[in-house]
């Protein structure tokens, strides 16, 4: 049975940036990848981003070369048990891999409704689905695309501007008013207005059907949007259920302590499923590319011996049609937002609590505040005033 130093379940970017924390420390320990992808790990934001966008940001960008660490990476591998007794962990049909040290780094699977299975029709996530995507992008036509969060919204973006009619159902009144101010939201609407989407907002999906050569949406109410490619961006939910089954401390993820260790010493998690506490937010969960790069590195370098505490506070972005924003903390507009434009372009939002201090930071289109966003949440200052010189 082949045993190894470090063993990782889960081909993604929190796998790559342990394989490359581990080598901080440790250039000789075996490292195994246990992967159910198809693909070596790669940048998932380029999916829905810059490989849609930036001429200058070409496909062989998107390899992370994680072999450069001497990680075994065995592609289109499912784990489907671990004995911590044992300390392995079980590929099916009887083989089993050994462990020193493991790390579950899962990450997150898209929420599904039921579909035909067809081609035409995906749920974006890998990848696969890029690449099956841009195929049929390529042919032009409608598409229509549900669900109004990160992904759904950039695949919007992504698609109207090549040259793909494109229709966006999402269930709210409004396009972002979940994380935006009422003023912010608008204006964010507005953009997919100006670049030709369509939008369909307070919208439900009651059934995606095929009819021939087309596929069609039905919506609740009775409407029917014809379309060439249907694409569900629903959200995510974490992968968890390998811990579920290993007896590891689950709540809304995987449950680690502040150097990433399971209540199973030899265990650690990370990225998408990891229940960590943060020395802002507090116990939290972060499905973000920020975090699993940071606290991938962080929990590579925590295998290996290092016992420093993972103490990054990770910020989340999205960028459409030319406008970036970033975020550190909780965005809820129902959370007394206090919104300070610095100019026609530049909008802080801060997100406040009962007392008045802030949970949240929203920088839209303002550079290099990160580190001004989290300090903000750590002072807890409550005097509007103060707070709107605070960034910019």
């Amino acid at each position: 049975m082949r045993t190894y130093d470090y063993l990782i379940v889960g081909g993604g970017m929190v796998a790559d940036a342990a394989a490359r924390g581990i080598r901080e420390l440790d250039p000789d320990g075996t490292i195994g990848i246990l992967s159910a992808d198809v693909d070596p790990p790669y940048t998932r934001p380029a999916l829905s981003k810059k490989l849609w966008t930036d001429p200058d940001f070409t496909w062989d960008q998107v390899p992370l070369g994680t072999e450069e660490t001497g990680a075994e990476i065995r592609l289109e591998t499912f784990v489907t048990g671990i004995d911590r007794d044992a300390k392995t962990v079980s590929i099916g049909e009887g083989n089993d891999l050994g462990y020193r040290r493991l790390l579950i780094a899962t990450g997150s699977k898209p929420r599904e409704i039921p579909v035909p299975e067809d081609d035409r029709i995906l749920f974006f996530r890998s990848a696969d689905d890029y690449r099956r995507l841009r195929d049929l992008a390529a042919n032009g036509g409608r598409a229509v695309v549900i669900g109004g969060g990160y992904i759904g919204a950039e695949i919007a973006a992504a698609l109207v501007q090549n040259g793909v009619e494109t229709d966006l159902v999402f269930p709210s009144e409004v396009l972002g008013d979940g994380t935006f101010p009422p003023a912010l939201a608008t204006r964010y609407e507005q953009l997919f207005r100006d670049a030709g989407v369509e939008l369909i907002p307070g919208a439900r999906v009651e059934e995606v059907r095929t009819a021939g050569n087309r596929l069609h949406v039905a919506l609740e109410g009775g409407e029917e949007r014809p379309a060439d490619i249907v694409v569900l961006g629903l959200g995510v939910d974490p992968v968890t259920d390998l811990a579920e089954q290993a007896g590891l401390e689950v709540d809304e993820g995987v449950v680690v302590d502040e150097h990433l260790v399971t209540n199973d010493d030899a265990i650690w998690a990370a990225g998408d499923i990891a229940s960590y506490p943060d020395p802002i937010l507090g116990r939290t969960r972060v499905e973000h590319v920020d975090n699993a790069n940071e606290q991938g590195a962080a929990v590579g370098r925590s295998m290996a011996g290092e016992r420093l505490p993972y103490t990054h506070t990770p910020y989340f972005y999205s960028a459409v049609f030319g406008v970036r924003w970033e975020a550190v903390g909780t965005l809820d507009p129902e959370k007394d937002p206090l919104v300070v434009d610095l100019d026609e372009d530049r909008t802080v939002v801060y997100y406040r609590d009962e007392n008045g201090a802030p949970i949240g930071v929203l920088l839209w289109n303002v550079e290099d505040a990160r580190d001004l966003a989290r300090a903000v949440l750590v002072d807890g200052e409550t005097d509007a005033e103060a707070l709107r010189t605070r960034i910019g």
